[in-house]
């Protein structure tokens, strides 16, 4: 009776693994494409910019190379066929259902250097039509009303912020949307002035935070 019981857990097991083999199988992993982006894929400098002030500083962008870096170092089947999506960073001890300015700014950001790797990026954000309007020509927008579906997103760049005494503490991943494996990972500090920085300047310009 031991064998019989423990016969279809195994099945079980066997089926999920080859699920989830199947789907990395199907990624058309080019580990040419990787050596070689990971090569030539720009390495965040010392070098460090100045403020009107004359005071030198650097910003969030420069955080944002230093954990794609941490992501190529580690990633597994990912190539330029790969369509990938970035999504708003949320607050780990929350209920990982809202963002904040520095979630969305992280996500611009990485927007740009997946991109800058070579992996294709869908800006599921983008709707099919411009919407012209006293404050502007708009093609973005958060109502998914407005959005077509995405079959061909493939795997999505996200992660979770935790607040700490010197700044925020970075989770980012790659994660497969169908298998939810994670192919890459990385993380990283942002100090409390860099992120006080961004806070203090989308005030002053008359942005709201939330």
């Amino acid at each position: 009776m031991k064998y019989l019981c423990f016969f279809p857990v195994v099945l079980f097991l066997n089926g999920c693994v080859s699920t989830f083999y199947n789907e990395v199988d199907n990624s058309n992993l080019d580990e040419s494409f990787q050596q070689n982006r990971f090569s030539s894929y720009e390495k965040p400098q010392n070098k460090i910019t100045n403020n009107n002030s004359g005071n030198s500083f650097k910003n969030i962008n420069h955080y944002v190379k230093e954990m794609m870096h941490g992501l190529v170092d580690n990633l597994q089947y990912i190539n330029s066929k790969t369509p990938i999506a970035v999504t708003s960073f949320v607050d780990l001890d929350g209920q990982l259902n809202s963002s904040s300015l520095l979630g969305n700014q992280l996500a611009e950001s990485f927007i740009h250097e997946v991109h800058n790797f070579g992996v294709p990026v869908i800006d599921f954000k983008t709707t099919d039509f411009i919407r012209i309007t006293p404050k502007g020509d708009l093609a973005f927008t958060r109502d998914f009303l407005e959005l077509e579906s995405i079959n061909a997103i493939e795997y999505i760049l996200s992660g979770t912020l935790v607040k700490h005494n010197l700044g925020y503490l970075v989770n980012v991943r790659i994660v497969g949307i169908n298998s939810k494996a994670v192919v890459a990972s990385s993380q990283g500090l942002i100090p409390s002035h860099i992120v006080n920085d961004l806070l203090a300047s989308s005030l002053n310009d008359g942005i709201p935070t939330d």
